[in-house]
């Protein structure tokens, strides 16, 4: 009887433990099952979203917001907030313009038969070098014409860009140039040193920490990235020499980083005209020799999962956080108020 007690008790505690272990399951089980249902449910908003549209594809979406229902057409994009090199990932936002995601979109307007012009909506104070020099190497070989329009800003970077366009129009008070290249080296070495941390580098070279966030730039250090500067900078002053088709020593003056309202751009030939949508819809319209009411057509970012899932990876990496508090040598065409 002993033995078939015990041996009851002993059924009891194993299902007592089966139970607990099923519920160890299910409690982690659940948020798993919920975050693949919210996934599933993104894609399936994803593709309903795309049914909306006139058309997608790969690099964004394609949308009619104006004009006939079909004809030639006039394709708008824009250049917004800061210009940064890759992709934007699943929620691109207003702040930020990725270099790759506006190529895309540009690359498919070029490709689209029924685009006959561009409209590029520039509001940016600018940003990477690289960045800002691929997107306006989309535009100046697109094969089609291109009016930019500048609204709140087109600062440095995004004034690079326009340089491609056979045509700018801002807004009266819009704010533009900042012709000049930038690059700001924090040094953190007294914060560490108050909290008692120590960085030892071993390097190749004397140079191979230049721009270290750990010890303060030497004379040397500055002496090279102030080439480097210059570098870039002789060859803004040359895009907008050969973009506005003036005099290089005229550009020179105008280039110390100082920006212009729309009106004084327009007085010294920065920009082409002032205005609005409506007259770079119509001034585009009229380059890419198109007759009455131009259809428009919008590009904008088109999300995807794969893209969000890269962005996560590359945000929640311990480095990257770490470069972005504390800095990196980068060059930036971007204007700092």
């Amino acid at each position: 009887m002993e033995n078939l007690g015990e041996s009851a008790k002993n059924q009891r505690k194993d299902r007592s433990a089966l139970w607990a272990l099923i519920g160890v399951l299910i409690g982690f089980g659940l948020p798993a099952l919920f975050c693949l249902g919210t996934l599933l449910a993104a894609g399936l908003s994803l593709s309903a979203l795309g049914g909306n549209l006139s058309a997608s594809t790969a690099a964004g979406q394609e949308q009619q917001t104006g004009g006939p229902a079909s004809g030639p057409a006039v394709a708008e994009l824009d250049l917004n907030g800061v210009i940064t090199g890759g992709t934007a990932g699943l929620f691109p936002v207003s702040s930020l313009t990725a270099s790759d995601d506006l190529i895309g979109q540009i690359q498919a307007a070029s490709k689209n038969p029924d685009v006959k012009a561009l409209v590029l909506r520039v509001d940016s104070p600018g940003g990477d070098v690289v960045a800002s020099d691929e997107i306006y190497h989309a535009l100046k070989t697109c094969g089609k014409p291109l009016v930019v329009l500048i609204g709140a800003e087109g600062a440095s970077g995004a004034y690079y860009v326009s340089m491609a366009a056979a045509y700018i129009i801002a807004n009266p008070d819009s704010l533009t140039g900042s012709i000049g290249v930038i690059s700001e080296v924090p040094n953190a070495q007294q914060l560490l040193d108050k909290l008692g941390v120590q960085v030892t580098v071993i390097k190749s070279g004397a140079e191979k920490d230049i721009g270290s966030p750990y010890r303060p730039m030497s004379d040397a250090d500055k002496a090279i990235m102030q080439g480097i500067i210059d570098q870039a900078y002789g060859g803004f002053v040359t895009v907008v020499a050969n973009g506005r088709h003036l005099p290089r020593e005229k550009v020179l003056q105008l280039a110390d980083g100082r920006v212009f309202t729309g009106q004084q751009a327009l007085q010294l030939g920065l920009v082409d005209a002032l205005g609005y949508e409506e007259d770079a819809i119509a001034k585009a319209a009229q380059l890419g020799k198109i007759s009455g009411t131009p259809r428009v057509i919008h590009y904008g970012p088109g999300p995807s999962l794969l893209s969000f899932f890269s962005s996560m990876a590359n945000t929640l990496s311990p480095q990257a956080l770490a470069l972005d508090l504390l800095g990196q040598p980068s060059l930036q065409y971007r204007w700092t108020p």
